[in-house]
């Protein structure tokens, strides 16, 4: 969203935005996100009747009136004081769907109580049972799925600005984390695990009794794994770019994902989305949804309203997409992207 940026630099810490907007290593991936949509090129219908579109999709069994879900990130407290409570707010005023991350600085059960749907994001330590607590937390607090990030077996580099102070210098420790048991970064074990693989899956449903989402894949053969393993979805990011730097912009993974699992399951994506424009060509790419990361925390930091406004104008922006390209519907736009190169006769 143009501008939206620049308004939450005038209202954010200068450690917490640096944190918001920064990337792993050289900054590779996280700055070649957005342009990676844009090199799509859409070839619209004619000749359709538009007078109603429907942007709705279906995940995990549940509908869902329009295709953007807010994915997990942290120090929503550190961007506005109301943090985790106005973004679930704000989501739900448009029935949509919040991912929470295992870092909230909101106790679940609060979150849960706003009425927001919502789903669990966590990554799993070295001893898995440290996890079950929060995860039975969030169980009990009404999360509709776990979201397993699967591309984190460590935190990835990143350089502070010069001049900028590190914000886990700054930022009040209360201010995140709140769902993890007392003493939990110190105990044996609690570093992220470096051997996850197929069987957690089947572990976290069975602890959860929840759908898991495996947040954090790229490759279409990880795709297939992760979905013979019990994956309920399979989640295209790199994590915006925080991870592995250099890795593929998920504007040009999604399709070989979609094209080998999306029969299956769904495939949600994220990753420098910042229109509708963006939105309906990562649904016609394949995609089930699409996530919002960073957008809508530089919306928070004017509080509930601010998101609420632009889940709106992204809604707005997507259903006119749509209509301009002659798609009714969320599985109408499938075939909008122009093969490249376009050739005659299509």
């Amino acid at each position: 969203m143009a501008g939206l940026e620049a308004w939450a630099r005038e209202r954010l810490s200068a450690s917490v935005l640096d944190y918001v907007v920064q990337g792993a290593r050289e900054g590779t991936s996280s700055a070649e996100a957005p342009g990676a949509w844009r090199e799509h090129r859409l070839l619209p219908h004619v000749l359709r009747d538009t007078t109603t579109v429907d942007p709705g999709v279906d995940l995990l069994g549940r509908r869902h009136p329009h295709p953007l879900v807010v994915a997990p990130t942290t120090l929503h407290r550190a961007v506005h004081p109301d943090g985790e409570l106005a973004m679930a707010r704000a989501v739900a005023s448009h029935d949509g769907l919040l991912v929470v991350s295992s870092n909230a600085g909101t106790p679940f059960a609060a979150i849960g109580a706003t009425g927001v749907r919502w789903w669990v994001q966590c990554y799993l330590p070295a001893d898995r049972r440290l996890a079950e607590p929060l995860l039975d937390r969030a169980v009990d607090a009404g999360a509709g799925a776990v979201v397993l990030t699967v591309d984190t077996p460590v935190v990835g580099t990143k350089y502070a600005s010069p001049g900028v102070p590190v914000v886990w210098d700054e930022v009040d420790p209360a201010l995140l984390r709140v769902n993890f048991d007392a003493g939990y970064d110190g105990a044996p074990g609690s570093e992220k695990a470096l051997d996850l693989g197929p069987a957690d899956l089947a572990r976290l449903t069975k602890r959860t009794g929840l759908p898991v989402v495996v947040k954090g894949v790229l490759r279409p053969d990880d795709a297939r794994l992760a979905v013979d393993a019990g994956a309920a979805a399979v989640w295209v990011s790199n994590h915006g770019g925080r991870q592995l730097d250099r890795a593929v912009p998920t504007a040009r993974a999604l399709a070989p994902v979609a094209t080998a699992v999306g029969e299956r399951v769904p495939v949600l994506v994220d990753g420098g989305v910042r229109s509708g424009l963006d939105v309906v060509t990562a649904l016609a790419l394949g995609a089930s949804a699409v996530a919002l990361g960073r957008l809508p925390l530089y919306a928070l930091s004017g509080g509930e309203d601010g998101v609420t406004r632009l889940l709106g104008e992204l809604r707005s922006q997507t259903v006119e997409t749509m209509r301009l390209a002659g798609a009714r519907t969320a599985a109408e736009t499938r075939s909008l992207v122009a093969p490249t190169p376009l050739y005659d006769g299509v």
